[in-house]
């Protein structure tokens, strides 16, 4: 079974970050967020219609982009 995506996440969802699969530019953005392999998050809330997911990285509250959330493989915890 392929692994889960951050976009398939629904609100209040946790999980812990398993890959990346962003370009490097992209890659360097999310570690500065604290999103990096291993690294537990929560689902804030999910707007379909914006695609913005809003996540929570320990105290840090980031709104990710629909298309950047599809690039981060998780499981759920």
């Amino acid at each position: 079974m392929p692994n889960k995506k951050l976009i398939d996440c629904k609100k209040a969802c946790k999980v812990r970050v398993l890959k990346l699969n962003a370009n490097p530019e992209l890659k360097q953005r999310f570690i500065s967020f604290g999103i990096m392999k291993g690294a537990e998050l929560e689902v804030l809330e999910y707007a379909p219609r914006k695609s913005t997911i809003e996540v929570k990285v320990d105290k840090t509250i980031i709104a990710l982009r629909a298309q950047e959330a599809k690039l981060i493989e998780v499981e759920k915890i």
